[in-house]
């Protein structure tokens, strides 16, 4: 093994050996990182900035640190002094790598920057909030009622509007005689109560009659954040915004955030903080859009997964790093935005959803809530495809949940030619069964790479990777054409034929595109993709037989990644079990609707809260037929599992052996085909 330096590269997770006194931007070129750099490396254009991430990274081996990249140099001093750049940056044309590192390449120095598509869909939701706004007009003082101010004030809102109880926030105490003579005695009270029994509270307070709040929804995902905010009145999605997650640079999946929080003293309040500031940005991002001041903002709902959840509220996620998984909370948590520093309205109030167990968290709840099958007889299979899977089946009489760890490698990283969703990166693929030549359509483009005008259309962006979508969509189609077999295996043989199958190493890769940059799909590739899919399925397939059920009636893919997969090639892959395709569909960000269905409706948090009781939680990890179902997943669409109506859909290649299964049901080992042997023996 090489003694050279590793340099890791987030948020792509890409990573090689340089020798010491390697810029870092040429370090990223070599990988394949886009390093954004106009000026051809002479520190002026500032474009190229990056940050050194500090700390043990457990996962990857790496311990990196300040001291191992180059000191500042006269270039970059005299671009900082020039420009201003921001403290902890570096110009990575500059600096040189001089022992291991974990390099962060800054979202904002990034002009073909992550795609985030969370968009809020048009749901209708029924307004009943838990924070309301209530014009009253009080009665004036007078010296026969020495009543205070503040008394005759929730007198009038106990008239009025029916508040018993009421309490009052801190922050107001001192300002409730000034707001009442400014509105000559008429004046607009936001009054929280969450639940029918809840004691009223009294949180803020205007001259006069406000006709406006707002609130936020915002799931944390561990790619992705995506904030709406939402017109508490009418129920309107105002504004819209997402961003990644800057977590990402302390690690791409969730157990090496962990890890790194174990690893490094200060981790956690590292990652807590860098949420948050996030958060923070996405808030002034969407208020600017809506026109509007932080402060008329008095309520959010926020969902996560568990590790999120736990990061964002500061709680240490250790304990979710190993059985039994324990949360430190899992009911719905109730705190003042201030405690969570948003800088809201001082009086704003915050929610959030129950998690579901250890690894199925309040977003998975948020889904459950959104599409509901606890309301439906149907049986709904719901899938949240991420870097940790979560999975949802039933319907009004059971439903039972369940997480699989299906790592990083749907989002792009630790795919050779990977990347996550941004312009220039491949998104839809096709393979001519005969000639085996591709065609693709890439993020930022709507034509098709064999259609005139690609390259014009194109532009500066260029293609420059393969997105998830992209990844499912040509590892299903070199299976249908032949490339793969149904053990995922590159035929080689076909290397003497066609030189879209090339040797590398022991084994054989399949030439996506040719040149500029060349991007293959190679053999670790297709492992990488079989292990993600496989953990999924079996989870999936442990949950129906908990249920009892051999198919299930639709099947709903939820989040960012679930919007663009086509769940033709889904089944192809054997992501997802056979159903209907028509009866298969994309719910988009469902955990961004659950969000903002419980910021509009206090009954539906009160739905969800119940519906969790009820919700039955299978670990995987204590499962002893999951490792089964786990190797029988790992074939193209399945090794024992039917795919009937997939193959109406599709011409289905033919299984590799008649009698691929025994009489008790079992998988055979499948032997090597004359070509697969030969393709052995020129590699050896």
């Amino acid at each position: 093994m090489s003694d050279d330096p590793l340099v890791l590269f987030m948020p792509s997770g890409k990573r090689g050996r340089f020798p010491k006194g390697t810029t870092i931007l040429d370090a990223a070129r070599q990988l394949g990182v886009y390093v954004e750099s106009v000026c051809g490396g002479r520190a002026t254009c500032g474009r190229c900035q990056i940050e050194v991430q500090e700390g043990q990274f457990a996962k990857h081996r790496i311990t990196s640190s300040e001291d191992h990249i180059s000191k500042v140099g006269p270039r970059e001093a005299r671009y900082a002094e020039k420009r201003a750049m921001p403290a902890g940056r570096r110009l990575s044309c500059s600096a040189t790598v001089e022992g291991d590192l974990v390099i962060d390449v800054p979202q904002d120095a990034v002009i073909n920057a992550q795609v985030v598509r969370k968009d809020a869909d048009t749901r209708i939701i029924e307004r009943r909030p838990a924070m309301h706004l209530c014009y009253v007009e009080v009665e004036e003082p007078d010296m026969h009622r020495p009543l205070g101010d503040l008394d005759r004030l929730k007198a009038a809102l106990q008239m009025d509007w029916g508040f018993g109880r009421m309490e009052v926030d801190a922050h107001l105490l001192a300002r409730v005689q000034g707001i009442l003579r400014a509105g000559q005695w008429a004046v607009t009270a936001a009054v929280h109560q969450d639940a029918e029994d809840d004691i009223a509270r009294l949180v803020a307070l205007w001259p006069g009659l406000k006709n406006e709040a707002y609130g936020l929804a915002c799931d944390i995902g561990s790619t992705t954040i995506a904030m709406h905010l939402v017109s508490l009145l009418s129920g309107r999605v105002v504004a819209s915004a997402g961003a990644s997650n800057p977590q990402i640079r302390f690690g791409e999946d969730l157990m090496s955030r962990v890890s790194y929080v174990m690893m490094n003293p200060d981790g956690r309040e590292a990652m807590t903080r860098a949420v948050r500031q996030e958060i923070s940005k996405l808030v002034q991002k969407v208020a600017d859009d809506g026109g509007i001041e932080r402060h008329d903002i008095l309520d959010a709902v926020f969902v996560a997964n568990p590790i999120m959840h736990h990061l964002f509220l500061g709680i240490d996620p250790t304990e979710l790093g190993g059985a039994p998984f324990a949360l430190a909370v899992s009911g719905a948590v109730k705190l003042k935005a201030d405690d969570l520093r948003l800088k809201l309205n001082p009086g704003a109030r915050t929610y959030l959803l129950p998690c579901i167990a250890g690894h199925v968290g309040a977003d998975a709840s948020a889904v459950t809530l959104a599409e509901g099958p606890h309301r439906q007889d149907e049986m709904m299979l719901i899938v949240d495809v991420g870097t940790n899977a979560e999975i949802v089946l039933g319907n009004r009489a059971r439903v039972v949940a369940a997480s699989s760890p299906t790592g990083p490698a749907f989002e792009g990283a630790e795919i050779s030619a990977g990347q996550r969703a941004a312009p220039g990166a491949i998104e839809r693929v096709r393979i001519d069964r005969e000639t085996l030549a591709p065609r693709y359509r890439v993020i930022g483009c709507d034509l098709w790479s064999d259609e005139p005008g690609f390259a014009e259309a194109l532009g500066e962006t260029g293609v420059t990777g393969i997105c998830g979508s992209g990844i499912i969509e040509v590892i299903a189609e070199m299976y249908l054409s032949g490339i793969i077999s149904e053990d995922g295996v590159v035929n080689g043989a076909l290397a003497e034929t066609n030189p879209r199958i090339i040797a590398e190493g022991r084994t054989f890769s399949y030439v996506l595109k040719e040149s500029g940059p060349r991007l293959t799909v190679t053999q670790n590739d297709v492992r990488a993709i079989q292990l993600a899919k496989a953990a999924l399925y079996a989870g999936i397939r442990l949950l129906m037989e908990k249920q009892a059920v051999a198919t299930v009636d639709t099947i709903r893919f939820a989040g960012a990644f679930g919007s663009f997969i086509d769940p033709l090639y889904a089944m192809v892959l054997g992501l997802i079990p056979d159903c209907d395709p028509d009866r298969v569909s994309a719910v988009g960000n469902a955990a961004g609707t659950g969000a903002r269905m419980a910021l509009l409706n206090r009954d539906h948090r009160r739905e969800i809260e119940e519906t969790v009781k009820r919700i039955e939680k299978i670990e995987t990890a204590l499962e002893p037929k999951f490792q089964e179902h786990f190797v029988h997943a790992m074939a193209l669409p399945n090794k024992i599992d039917a795919f009937p109506r997939l193959a109406e859909r599709v011409t289905l290649p033919p299984r590799q052996r008649a009698d691929a299964q025994n009489g008790d049901g079992e998988a055979r080992p499948r032997r090597r085909s004359r070509e697969e042997r030969a393709a052995r023996r020129r590699r050896d």
